[in-house]
């Protein structure tokens, strides 16, 4: 995982060499070896990758932690028995989405775009398979940015560099975005060639081409069918052609197929929440009252996988957002992350087949793709139970009742655990899961809406100003309580 240290000692240590190495060319010694101009994808793709992804799944730098001080506490799978003003109350610092913007550009984008650049067909190192997979993923890290952010720089975003640089990037609409993601996917599946050139630095799939092929096309159907109330036809068009070729546009079959960043047990390759709550000995989370009761109310044995129980042998929520005087109170008795999502090696979720399938289910409900929604619930439901070596209760179908839109977002909500970015982004689409009453002992900000965005960095308000106004014109206004275009 953590590659990233040890690319850049090896790089150090290769400067070392070339200090002591004897030339008589006056380039090379005119070279500035602690300085390369070139570092190679297979440097650079697990570098961009890891980083992107712990700054979605965690994160482990305190008011930046976007999962579990953001989206985890406001879908409601965690609640705070401490420092109540750090997420679960819906107040963030600036730092927050400051450093969030800043990583996700910075550290996964820009590297993202190097590998496309240097490895296209008029690159110095042609690589179809290293171009195409870094479109998948330049492409998911642009729809993490969009659906948080609003309107975005992305088709003068990564031009800093280039001859004729731009500094003061226009920002796009959510639904031009969202309209290049979905082209750009079509392409990096065009382009990954199973049989064609190897890939190596690959902490996703191993090199593994055709699951790079079947992420693209199933990231392709999560943005189609996140944009269907908006863009129906279009949608459903691109729905259908993916399930009508199979062969061309393969897809998750199996849990087999899940994008998942892999971790070790060995620091600092461990995952991010292990390095928070275990190396870092933070206790500041329980799990939220909410997620006990709607899976106790199921008899849903993932619970058991998501919490731990109390020293009472049962499973207690915390209500979220109450007041450090009282939160304080459930630090004996309020479950806490379920050991499985604190172990060193627990991977960092992308996507999962459960979802694809959950994808399916309300694409076939609403008519936009053929086959049985009924069919494609149950295998989401099946693969979720899977995914945590479990079988599904032989009365959970039934337990959970007659389906429904709002019955496939609820189990989506639940198959998306520890993903909270994805499951507060579905969440403000459809309005779904519902959420049971609020603690009469909770206290709010943002006038106690669930946050609809994050706010713009300060530093676009310093450096790219006029830009930034016209992108806030775009979604109205630069708050937490503006909707987004893809609500229905």
């Amino acid at each position: 995982m953590k590659l990233y240290k040890t690319i850049y000692s090896f790089l150090a240590i290769g400067s070392l060499l070339l200090l002591n190495a004897c030339t008589s060319k006056f380039d090379e010694l005119n070279t500035d070896p602690n300085n390369p101009t070139a570092i190679g994808s297979q440097y650079l793709f697990p570098y961009a990758v890891e980083k992107s992804v712990d700054r979605y799944w965690g994160g482990n730098t305190r008011f930046e932690r976007l999962n579990l001080d953001g989206a985890m506490l406001w879908i409601q799978y965690l609640a705070r028995n401490i420092y109540s003003n750090e997420g679960d109350n819906y107040g963030i610092t600036p730092t927050f989405y400051n450093n969030t913007w800043k990583s996700l550009y910075n550290d996964g984008l820009v590297n993202f775009q190097r590998i496309i650049t240097e490895s296209s067909t008029t690159g110095k190192t042609p690589n179809k398979n290293y171009e195409g997979a870094a479109i998948v993923m330049r492409t998911w890290v642009f729809s993490l940015l969009t659906d948080m952010y609003g309107a975005i720089p992305y088709t003068d975003a990564l031009k800093g560099t280039d001859t004729s640089p731009v500094y003061t990037p226009t920002y796009d609409s959510m639904d031009k975005v969202y309209e290049n993601l979905l082209n750009d996917l079509k392409l990096a599946n065009e382009k990954l060639t199973v049989g064609g050139p190897s890939i190596t630095g690959d902490i996703i799939y191993s090199g593994d081409i055709l699951k790079w092929k079947k992420f693209a096309n199933s990231l392709r159907l999560r943005l189609a069918n996140r944009q269907a109330a908006k863009k129906s036809a279009e949608s459903r068009a691109i729905m259908r052609e993916i399930l009508a070729d199979p062969v061309k546009f393969p897809i998750f079959t199996s849990n087999s197929d899940n994008a998942l960043l892999a971790n070790t047990i060995t620091r600092p390759s461990n995952n991010e929440w292990h390095e928070v709550m275990i190396i870092g000995s933070r206790t500041d989370w329980n799990i939220s009252k909410t997620l006990v009761d709607k899976l106790s109310g199921l008899n849903d044995t993932r619970l058991g996988v998501f919490a731990n129980k109390n020293k009472s042998n049962a499973y207690e929520g915390v209500p979220n957002g109450l007041p450090d005087a009282i939160a304080t109170t459930y630090l004996s008795t309020g479950s806490v992350l379920g050991d499985y999502f604190t172990r060193a090696n627990t991977p960092s979720v992308i996507m999962t087949y459960s979802e694809l399938q959950l994808i399916l289910a309300e694409a076939a409900f609403d008519g936009d793709i053929t086959g049985t929604a009924d069919d494609y619930f149950k295998k989401g439901i099946d693969a979720s139970f899977a995914q945590y070596s479990l079988s599904t209760p032989t009365d959970y179908l039934k337990t959970v009742g007659t389906i429904s839109k709002e019955k496939i977002i609820e189990q989506k909500w639940i198959a998306l655990f520890g993903q909270g970015v994805e499951a507060w982004t579905e969440f403000r689409r459809t309005g779904f899961p519902k959420f049971s009453a609020r603690d009469p002992r909770a206290v709010f900000e943002n006038d106690g809406i669930v946050p609809t965005r994050l706010p713009y960095p300060t530093t676009e308000y310093s450096l790219n100003k006029a830009k930034l106004d016209e992108g806030i014109k775009l979604i109205g206004t630069d708050n937490m309580k503006a909707k987004l275009w893809w609500t229905e």
